[in-house]
């Protein structure tokens, strides 16, 4: 009788549904966009941001509303979160190289490829996940996706620039021009995913995997091309300026002048003479809903899919963008406002409708996901599983995020405080809660002694400094700035900046 029983059941397995393993994990659709920063009605950075598809998505989960890059810049920011590494561990600092043509980090393992290994998920990509076009083919050694759609693009452009720039870069410009929303890059892309999600059988094989979807969006960086259905959302009349002060960098030391040195983004300066801060505030605020918009066209073809219930959304920006705050625009600082993105989590073991306040960084998004999807650890990460705030946005989380700009100048934002150390060892600290738009500096030298509590406060934070700040990897290129501890030189693509050169007009 036992034999009978057991062949009846041998024969009935064979005769179930078979599933390669992983088969019942929770899928990935993972949602990036470029130059956000916290401009978005969840986060609260500007009163009239309008990005009512990501606000739902937050409260379906939990935003995270104190979560910063770790590079203000692409390359080295995309770079980092993929490989949970921090850019002082790997070299990576400018918008060049791509981290596989560095022989020691040539067969490091990215988020996808540990979930197409360890979770047998069908990996697939569209816009801009990693910097340029790194990363969407596969070589004959590393298969980085099963599939790659669309690429990143800020087309369609006019026929010539819409703004006369300083520095004529042909990207750093804005405004609306005719054109239509079905011709934009990011339109094309969301389309891709509708498409995709659409026909999820192909992506998970008919059911025999489950799917890790990366969909990249390139605006709001620059050109910020809207047109004039999304211009007309955000309206001249009553349109708020960033909040500013006059002199706002006399308290700051020249190195953070130097870490802006030459950059094609426009100085507030120019904004206010060339009468373009309100188009740049309206374009970017236009180009920000456009976006939302496609997130919102994306989660519904999730929902239509039928794959929600079993499928983790994550949404991220790689950095911030200064809109006149510290005399500036663009990236390229350890502020908050060139640091601090929007990062939401939603879907399994998450709960829903939390709002957290602790640090966060954005190579935890590897670990995370890792857990809430019960793969295996990837033991070479340096990121911080996120999965206790998920849970309680009250959770306990001992560690503070960490920005690394170019080599060895650092930020360290906690709940409450940004300490800021620069490689010739200036330093900036901020009580961000009675100083939110990092005004006043407390470490000012023209300022006479430093009070001792701030000091002490900076000599506690200064702590969590990254032990390791290997140089820049061999090739790297734009936008690197270094420092000669020993000849005191500061280094900008190359050419030493001596102390006799002029501050870079502000």
């Amino acid at each position: 009788m036992k034999q009978v029983i057991i062949t009846i059941l041998a024969l009935a397995a064979a005769l179930l549904p078979h599933h390669a393993p992983g088969a019942d994990r929770p899928n990935v659709l993972m949602i990036a966009i470029d130059d956000q920063n916290d401009w978005i009605g969840c986060l609260g950075g500007h009163p009239q941001a309008k990005t009512p598809n990501i606000d739902a998505l937050a409260k379906r989960g939990t935003v995270f509303t104190n979560a910063h890059c770790q590079s203000p810049l692409c390359n080295p920011s995309r770079t980092s979160l993929m490989l949970s590494r921090r850019p002082g561990a790997t070299g990576i600092y400018g918008l060049a190289p791509w981290f596989r043509d560095v022989p020691a980090l040539a067969d490091s393992v990215t988020l996808p490829q540990w979930f197409a290994k360890h979770g047998n998920h069908y990996t697939a990509t569209a816009g801009k996940i990693y910097h340029g076009r790194y990363g969407r083919k596969n070589t004959p050694k590393h298969k980085e996706w099963d599939e790659a759609g669309p690429g990143a693009s800020g087309k369609p452009f006019p026929p010539k620039k819409l703004v006369n720039t300083p520095q004529p870069h042909k990207l750093v410009d804005w405004g609306t021009f005719p054109h239509k929303d079905e011709d934009k890059g990011d339109y094309i892309v969301a389309d891709w995913a509708v498409d995709r999600l659409g026909n999820h059988h192909e992506l998970t094989e008919n059911g025999k995997r489950p799917f890790f979807m990366a969909v990249g969006f390139f605006l709001p960086h620059v050109p910020c091309y809207a047109t004039q259905k999304w211009m007309d959302m955000h309206p001249l009349e009553g349109l708020k300026l960033p909040e500013v002060i006059a002199n706002d960098r006399a308290d700051t030391p020249r190195f953070s002048w130097n870490l802006h040195w030459k950059l094609p983004e426009p100085r507030l300066k120019f904004l206010k003479e060339a009468g373009e801060w309100e188009n740049l505030t309206r374009s970017y605020l236009a180009c920000t809903t456009f976006v939302d918009a496609q997130v919102g066209r994306v989660l519904k073809a999730l929902e239509e899919s039928g794959h929600a219930d079993n499928t983790i959304i994550v949404l991220w920006s790689d950095h911030g963008w200064h809109i006149g705050e510290k005399e500036i625009t663009g990236k390229n600082t350890l502020w908050d406002d060139g640091t601090r993105v929007p990062l939401i989590f939603a879907g399994q073991g998450v709960t829903k409708g939390q709002v957290c306040r602790k640090p966060a960084e954005l190579l935890d998004i590897y670990p995370t996901l890792v857990e809430l999807t019960g793969l295996p650890a990837n033991e070479a990460v340096e990121g911080h599983s996120l999965v206790p705030q998920l849970k309680d946005a009250g959770a306990d989380r001992p560690w503070p995020a960490i920005t690394t700009h170019n080599h060895d100048n650092h930020g360290v934002r906690t709940e409450n405080w940004r300490y800021i150390r620069y490689a010739d060892g200036s330093e900036e600290l901020y009580n961000m809660k009675e100083d939110p738009n990092e005004w006043h500096n407390l470490l000012a030298l023209d300022t006479g002694a430093p009070d001792p509590t701030a000091r002490r406060k900076a000599d506690a934070l200064a702590k969590w400094l990254p032990k390791e700040n290997v140089p820049p990897a061999p090739k790297s290129a734009a936008r690197i700035l270094t420092y000669d501890k020993e000849t005191k030189e500061t280094i900008w693509e190359g050419k030493p900046i001596t102390p006799g050169d002029p501050i870079p007009e502000l």
